[in-house]
């Protein structure tokens, strides 16, 4: 197999973006991509550093990101594995990107910038859910916005279809690792444990 190590025949192969997909990127939020962005409930969080990529999924009741003003959003580090992957990522580089989702909408929403981490008390409190609070809350400033072309989530028919029967369960995945888990009482009792710590 050949790779393709140079842009130039990266750019034969595929010819000029078209005009549209230059110009709808903004370097901020107009009133548009604001509602659009307070709707969105679900995204995924790329960051990268020295030891590689991390792609995480994000997600919420509300906003899952909020908006403080037209270049700055805020997303709370709610209580996870603690891994701690995209988070030490962010200390080591600040580039992110993030794909907004809606459930039932074809459109993705992109977010192109930069992030720091804050545990600063007045930030974290503000995001209480059940009396609980975040660690830390991530900072984004905004570089790029722009919505994504539907196309990869018509193809996929990601609200309109469930492909998970007869899947392989979490608790299967532990198990494939340690012949002794016991993956049927995990599965069964995940879904109450998760209930109890979701934030």
């Amino acid at each position: 197999m050949r790779s393709i190590m140079d842009v130039s025949e990266l750019d034969a192969i595929y010819g000029a973006p078209s005009s549209g997909a230059v110009t709808k990127v903004v370097d901020r939020l107009n009133p548009l991509y604001r509602d659009w962005i307070d709707a969105a409930r679900f995204c995924v969080l790329t960051t990268v550093g020295p030891d590689g990529t991390d792609g995480s999924p994000r997600g919420e009741d509300g906003p899952v990101v909020r908006i403080i003003d037209d270049q700055t959003l805020q997303m709370p580090d709610w209580r996870g594995n603690n891994r701690l992957d995209s988070l030490r990522n962010i200390v080591r580089d600040g580039r992110v990107s993030l794909m907004l989702m809606v459930p039932g909408s074809s459109t993705v929403v992109r977010v192109n910038g930069t992030a720091r981490l804050t545990a600063d008390a007045e930030i974290t409190q503000s995001f209480e859910q059940n009396g609980k609070h975040p660690k830390t809350v991530i900072v984004i400033t905004i570089g790029e916005v722009y919505f994504q072309c539907a196309k990869a989530i018509m193809r996929a028919g990601l609200w309109s279809r469930d492909d998970s029967a007869g899947l392989p369960t979490a608790g299967q995945f532990l198990k494939e690792r340690d012949a002794g888990f016991d993956a049927e009482t995990y599965d069964a009792t995940y879904p109450e444990q998760a209930r109890e710590r979701m934030w």
